[in-house]
């Protein structure tokens, strides 16, 4: 018993030593996790084992449909409602009947448990010959911006204001802010650490050269602590096992990905959700950029004597050592090293 109660005892201290305060919301958010991991599980062939166990019972036009997207889920989730059932012979309201009678609540639903599917089946070379296989050169432009203006107003509809500013709250609360972000999410791991230097005194952006170097990073990161996880298909396993690794340590962890089903969420305490592009070569990053904007921007607000004081110290700085090509301009052009006409 005494050595149990000793473990215990252990396992309430963070890393300093200093014995954590019981925090029921990462009791109630464990419980929660628990079923959001098995569902995340079961959420790549979710929709196939629909398809099988539900195939006997479908219309002679629902079983076309189920038998294409089966074959071709690729293909199928590029399709609306009208252009999916047309593909087969069957009308729009068929394939709406379709999906709800695999007990989604509608298209948009099943849509996006197939967009699931194929982020998780298709690999890079997959994904460019989605993409390149189906937009003509000369409407690339046009197309990828109207597809990134489109993944903005989707993370519009969906992001959670609530868990929008719990994740601020926590962020203001935290003794040091950890964040991570791996491969392509890098550049927006490195831009919230940026603004975040100019809010907070202790952000610590993770360096990802090896999986061992993270761990030795965090080694210090405790219950006061929080760590802001970024990752987006395809998922980074490393991501993964330093937000496992900060949930250990009873860190708080702020997710931010593209879906409820993300694996990195069975660790979070706050997940944010922004849509990227999963049918290209090149991941769309664009709406988690504006949500890391919002976040940062709502922070600022928050501690805005911070900020002025901070920013005010950084413009004599940057005018006193001439961070700015303007000033390195002025400057030459005062010793008269240029001339502008």
């Amino acid at each position: 018993m005494a050595e149990k109660d000793n473990l215990r005892d252990n396992r309430e201290k963070d890393s300093t030593g200093k014995r954590c305060p019981a925090d029921k919301s990462m009791t109630d958010h464990a419980a929660k996790t628990g079923a959001a991991k098995e569902q995340t599980e079961g959420s790549m062939e979710n929709l196939l084992t629909r398809l099988k166990h539900q195939y006997h019972s479908l219309s002679k036009g629902q079983k076309r449909l189920a038998d294409f997207i089966s074959e071709h889920y690729d293909q199928a989730v590029t399709m609306t409602a009208a252009k999916l059932g047309a593909q087969v012979n069957v009308s729009e309201s068929t394939t709406v009947r379709f999906a709800m009678q695999l007990g989604y609540a509608g298209f948009p639903e099943f849509h996006r448990a197939l967009e699931e599917l194929v982020m998780n089946k298709l690999n890079s070379i997959q994904r460019m010959q989605m993409t390149y296989g189906r937009v003509p050169q000369g409407e690339i432009l046009g197309t990828v911006l109207q597809s990134d203006i489109d993944k903005i107003k989707m993370t519009m509809e969906e992001v959670c204001a609530e868990s929008f500013g719990q994740a601020v709250n926590t962020i203001l609360g935290a003794r040091t802010i950890y964040i991570v972000g791996i491969r392509s999410c890098a550049p927006l791991a490195s831009f919230l650490a940026f603004y975040l230097h100019m809010i907070f005194d202790d952000v610590r952006l993770v360096q990802t050269s090896s999986a061992s170097e993270i761990f030795e990073q965090m080694i210090r990161i405790g219950c006061e602590d929080v760590m802001i996880g970024i990752s987006f298909p395809r998922y980074s396993v490393r991501t993964q096992k330093a937000l496992e690794f900060a949930s250990k340590r009873q860190a708080k962890v702020i997710t931010i990905t593209d879906s409820v089903h993300s694996p990195i969420n069975t660790w979070s305490s706050c997940s944010l959700i922004a849509k990227s592009d999963m049918a290209s070569i090149v991941d769309s990053l664009v709406a988690p950029l504006s949500l890391i904007n919002a976040l940062v921007v709502a922070l600022c607000m928050r501690r805005q004597e911070n900020v002025v004081e901070t920013l005010e110290t950084m413009e004599e700085i940057w005018d006193e050592y001439q961070v700015y090509s303007n000033d390195e301009m002025t400057t030459a052009k005062e010793k008269g090293d240029i001339k502008l006409s």
